[in-house]
């Protein structure tokens, strides 16, 4: 038997409006903790207000609210056909002829959908709050003294010191272990108060413990004469680790521009595997709702033929954090590099759906 239109439009009337509300909730959980948790980091810094609090809180929860999106489908998928089925709606819809693959149809649409969303207007929202918090908390919480700007221009790095500022210029960048070496090099020092105190042009420098040592270096200064120098340090505290910590995280990059952002990364000489993992994860999502509208239907609509609620439901919230586990550690596994990117990316939401479909089709065909 065919499923009506007016039947499908009940039934993702009823799984929306259960997302909606675990999706609300969740969030309004998450900013109270996020502004607990803030306003503790913020105790010892007068400057810092609780309005400024709550604003990075509010610029953080669109970030977490991503993170929510598959939970908030899985709990508002078990309460929908939990609803459902507690009503005998689905009995009844299933004497008639309808089967559970019928049903889902219309649910792993709003799914579908939902993930796409997620990817293609929540993803760019969040990811721009999310640097806006970044730079708020690196200001007002961190104290952060070094910045690095990567474009098609170049590295454009910032460090800082007691005596002063540097601004370092490179077209790219050469890691070699624990150094890293750079080409055509640029400096502009300053004093403290950003006064300009002179200026170092090299043909290379290479990232040593403790300081940049740059190779036939001019050195020039306000009102005194070039000179020529073989070598010249300048003191870092910077590493290679710290020099990729300060570039944009692929979270507070918009996935229309993280392609883009890959391709200059691997440019300049840098690694990109956590930018490709996060986009990849990203265009998993819609899988991923899907396998989380599998995983609810498999534990709530088998609650009339055996087990009892609560240990039903303890079932599927164990089954989403246990693949949110897995997602965790294969992505890990993706970002050492010890598996490939797209399989630590896909293969958590493959899975899941394959099992949630396996799990249907021996419940309902078994």
């Amino acid at each position: 038997m065919r499923l009506s239109s007016t039947l499908s439009f009940y039934i993702g009337r009823n799984f929306l409006f259960a997302f909606l509300s675990f999706f609300i909730g969740l969030l309004a959980l998450i900013l109270l903790l996020d502004s607990v948790e803030l306003l503790r980091r913020a105790a010892s810094k007068p400057d810092v207000s609780a309005s400024l609090v709550f604003e990075m809180a509010l610029m953080k929860l669109p970030h977490m609210g991503q993170l929510l999106f598959p939970f908030a489908v899985l709990f508002g998928g078990m309460a929908a056909f939990w609803k459902l089925s507690r009503s005998s709606e689905l009995a009844v819809t299933r004497a008639a002829g309808i089967s559970a693959w019928q049903f889902l149809v219309p649910v792993l649409l709003i799914a579908l959908v939902m993930g796409l969303f997620k990817i293609a207007v929540f993803n760019p929202l969040a990811s721009t709050t999310l640097s806006r918090f970044q730079e708020l908390e690196a200001v007002n919480l961190k104290g952060q003294k070094s910045f690095l700007a990567l474009s098609s221009s170049g590295l454009w790095l910032r460090q800082g010191s007691e005596e002063g500022q540097a601004v370092v210029h490179a077209k790219s960048i050469l890691q070699q272990g624990e150094n890293a070496e750079i080409r055509n090099v640029m400096v502009f020092l300053y004093k403290q108060n950003d006064v300009f105190a002179g200026r170092v042009d090299a043909s290379k420098a290479t990232l040593e413990p403790g300081n940049w040592k740059l190779s036939n270096a001019w050195i020039s200064a306000p009102n005194k004469p070039t000179y020529h120098a073989e070598e010249y340090f300048l003191p870092t505290d910077l590493t290679i680790a710290k020099i990729q910590d300060n570039f944009a995280p692929p979270e507070t990059m918009s996935f229309w521009d993280l392609p883009d952002f890959i391709v200059t990364l691997e440019k300049a000489g840098f690694s990109a595997v956590r930018h490709r993992l996060h986009l990849h994860s990203l265009l998993a999502s819609p899988l991923l709702m899907c396998a989380m509208v599998l995983i609810a239907a498999t534990f709530t609509l088998r609650h009339s033929r055996k087990g009892t609620p609560t240990f039903i439901i303890a079932s599927g919230v164990m089954a989403g954090f246990l693949l949110y586990f897995f997602s965790d550690v294969v992505l890990a596994l993706g970002l050492s590099e010890s598996i490939p990117v797209v399989l630590a990316a896909w293969s958590p939401s493959g899975i899941a759906t394959m099992l949630g479909l396996a799990m249907l089709l021996h419940l309902e065909d078994g």
